[in-house]
C-alpha cells in the first residue's frame, strides 16, 4: 500500500480519518474507529475526512491502493451528501 504525505498542519481528525480510510475493508473495524474517534463525523472532522478521502482516491488513480477503490468511492459519495 502507498502512503500519502504532505507538509504543514492537517485538519483536526486527519490521523483518525486516515486510520478510518485504511480500515474500510474491515467494516467492523471501521465502525469501531468511528466510535472511538468522535471527531469523525463532526463538522471539524468533515474537512479531515474529505481531505484523506481525496488524497487516497488520487493514489487509486495512480494505480495504488486499488483494493480501497470501491470503499473510498462510497465514502466519497457519503461525504458529498453531508
Amino acid at each position: 500500500m502507498s502512503t500519502v504525505s504532505g507538509w504543514g498542519q492537517a485538519p483536526a481528525g486527519f490521523d483518525s480519518a486516515t486510520l478510518y480510510a485504511y480500515s474500510l475493508l474491515q467494516p467492523d473495524t471501521a465502525a469501531r474507529v468511528r466510535a472511538v474517534f468522535p471527531v469523525l463525523g463532526s463538522p471539524a472532522g468533515l474537512a479531515a475526512e474529505a481531505t484523506v478521502c481525496a488524497q487516497l482516491l488520487q493514489t487509486v488513480s495512480c494505480g495504488d491502493n486499488l483494493t480501497l477503490a470501491a470503499p473510498l468511492r462510497a465514502w466519497s459519495e457519503e461525504l458529498r451528501r453531508r
